[in-house]
């Protein structure tokens, strides 16, 4: 059964986020998984040590994604915002629902109208994503190659952890975690038009998508 969290950005979010983790070592199931990586991906900021089960679980994630990437497949997670407005403010008040002039009442219904829209939720869509990145040859820096692909900046993009992995005759590849906005970024483009083109090409060989996660969060 997929698990809910509510508004990770709000100290109630990340208090009943820690209250989760209390008893659990990760989001589902016994070993890290993609739902660990979904709710990493959700927290907006590294947690205060105040919420101490999220930041022992957020550190752990974070090493594991550092050292040898989270491969589980988990059970499903959903992270939500808040949505307390609609609940708080789902009718006007007395006072401009009996509005004694027509003007009045116009505006009540305008203000009925305006709270019951900011009540409404909207979805969108972020995606969390493994990158291979390989150099052209052993003698590649690859101090340089990964500062040059974490130069490119873009709305809706966010770099994350990265490590490097061996992959034979003394050559090694950089493994890079992203999150992206859906509208907003693609990550064919962000290859073949960043990654893979002068003078970031003079580092890069080629990259490729290793995993690739939707991530849906409700917005109020």
């Amino acid at each position: 059964m997929a698990v809910t969290f509510y508004d990770l950005s709000s100290d109630f979010g990340l208090k009943k986020l820690d209250e989760y983790l209390l008893s659990r070592s990760y989001i589902t199931g016994y070993q890290a998984s993609k739902d660990d990586v979904t709710v990493y991906a959700a927290l907006p900021k590294v947690p205060s040590d105040e919420y101490v089960n999220v930041s022992r679980w957020y550190k752990h994630i974070d090493a594991l994604l550092r050292i040898s990437g989270v491969s589980g497949e988990g059970s499903g997670v959903t992270v939500e915002g808040s949505s307390l407005v609609a609940e708080t403010f789902a009718t006007p008040p007395a006072a401009d629902t009996k509005a004694k002039t027509e003007e009045e009442k116009k505006a009540a219904e305008e203000r009925a109208a305006a709270v019951k829209a900011a009540g409404k939720k909207k979805e969108s869509g972020k995606s969390s994503v493994l990158l291979d990145v390989k150099p052209w040859d052993d003698e590649t820096d690859m101090k340089k190659l990964e500062e040059a692909v974490r130069s490119v900046q873009m709305e809706g993009l966010l770099w994350g952890a990265s490590k490097l992995v061996p992959v034979g005759y003394g050559i090694k590849k950089l493994q890079i975690m992203l999150t992206i906005v859906d509208d907003l970024v693609s990550v064919d483009n962000l290859i073949e038009e960043y990654l893979t083109v002068e003078p970031i090409n003079e580092h890069v060989q080629s990259c490729d998508i290793v995993a690739f996660n939707k991530i849906w969060i409700l917005l109020p």
